[in-house]
């Protein structure tokens, strides 16, 4: 059995948000299809807390070495790496805010980066070791298109994830939906999102 993680990051309900709506659909049918066990991790309801410069030290001293103090600073960066270590599949769900991420999932970025746990430093350049994962990116924007000169989400999430080692990415996007037709393109990219889980 495969494990899914599934990220969400918008401040709206499953209810409003067009971004839950396709992620749903994608870890629905991934479920279905493989009965994975999913493990759902929503950082708008979570408050993750922003990465400080003690925070920082905790995460880079080893598990044995940790002062209680450490220990706790370090605990939800462990949680959330073990998350990321234990899923075959991630699925993120997320708008777009102000042609980039949610500062929550930035925020989270930055908790699961731990140099010797989740990507290291070569002779040739940092290598990711959470390899041999799936992930997939449904991504709702009021006016950025994906992949142009003002999408600085998509990109980014792309980027970090093969940092991290895991470069096999899908990308479902409902783009644009604030302009014309955007009734119509949220329904296309919920049939991406359900022909690409099927």
């Amino acid at each position: 059995m495969s494990n899914i993680l599934y990220i969400t990051a918008s401040i709206r309900s499953d209810s409003e948000s067009v971004s839950r709506s396709l992620g749903q659909r994608i870890v629905d049918g991934l479920a279905a299809k493989t009965g994975a066990s999913v493990t759902t991790r929503d950082l708008a309801a979570n408050d993750l807390p922003y990465v400080s410069a003690e925070r920082f030290a905790a995460n880079l001293t080893p598990a044995a070495d940790r002062t209680p103090e450490q220990a706790e600073l370090a605990a939800i960066a462990d949680t959330l790496i073990a998350e990321l270590q234990a899923a075959d599949t991630i699925v993120i769900a997320s708008p777009v805010y102000n042609f980039g991420p949610p500062a929550t999932l930035k925020a989270w970025a930055d908790l699961v980066a731990r140099t010797g746990t989740t990507f290291r430093y070569t002779a040739t350049g940092p290598e990711g070791l959470l390899t041999g994962k799936k992930a997939y990116l449904a991504i709702a924007s009021g006016g950025t298109p994906m992949g142009s000169d003002i999408d600085f989400m998509s990109r980014w999430l792309t980027f970090f994830l093969g940092f991290l080692g895991i470069t096999d990415v899908e990308l479902v996007a409902a783009d644009g939906i604030m302009g014309i037709d955007g009734e119509a393109k949220i329904a296309a990219a919920r049939e991406t999102a359900e022909r690409l889980a099927a």
